[in-house]
């Protein structure tokens, strides 16, 4: 079965259009992390090829290769939310006819929540680092792309914010207190250091602008 990640770019928004449950809202934020991350490689990119920044190519080629790698895992977490929300969906059609089996489906449905909230987690922290790289570009990249680098600020924060909404809906469904408080702490420690990686990015795109 060919992977959402591995879909052409028209077939994959029409079936995040349609009525089906994935892709969804999970799988646009991890890809909206490997767009930003990919536009920051492009200005890293452009900046080492450039003769004029050549003083900064080693710093560059050290960005492309780390943003490579972001994009290629946060399309892999395309992926990874709508398996999580399937393994979820498979917990509620398990048998509840008798009190073990009703058991055995609750333990499974809270398996599945929980595992639910890995992607989207990982979307955020690593959507982190890619602000981190927007940032550098924005600020030391090749100014006839320095509205990329804003652009690339601006995925890596919709990626962010998209990947809290869903830790968030799959927190809320979730019993065990302790692991709740955790994860909600996490998100929230990611949210406000993007944001302030994003205000930065966008402030050093500005002023180079002009």
């Amino acid at each position: 079965m060919t992977g959402l990640q591995d879909m052409p770019l028209t077939t994959f928004g029409e079936a995040l259009a349609s009525s089906a449950p994935t892709p969804g809202g999970g799988c646009a934020s991890a890809l909206s992390g490997a767009l930003g991350a990919s536009l920051a490689a492009m200005v890293a990119r452009a900046t080492a090829a450039s003769e004029k920044f050549a003083d900064r190519a080693d710093e560059m080629n050290e960005v492309v290769d780390e943003a490579d790698g972001l994009r290629s895992e946060l399309l892999g977490l395309v992926d990874a939310d709508a398996a999580a929300f399937a393994q979820v969906m498979a917990a509620f059609r398990l048998p509840k006819e008798t009190l073990q089996e009703q058991a055995a489906r609750s333990q499974a449905i809270q398996a599945g929540y929980k595992a639910a909230v890995e992607p989207p987690m990982r979307v955020c922290t690593q959507s982190v680092r890619v602000l981190e790289l927007a940032l550098q570009v924005a600020e030391q990249g090749n100014p006839n792309a320095v509205s990329d680098a804003g652009v690339a600020a601006l995925l890596a924060a919709a990626a962010l914010d998209g990947g809290a909404l869903n830790v968030e809906i799959n927190l809320g469904s979730i019993e065990d207190e302790a692991f709740r408080a955790t994860q909600a702490d996490r998100v929230r420690a990611a949210q406000a250091q993007g944001q302030a990686l994003r205000d930065k990015a966008l402030a050093a795109v500005r002023a180079r602008l002009g």
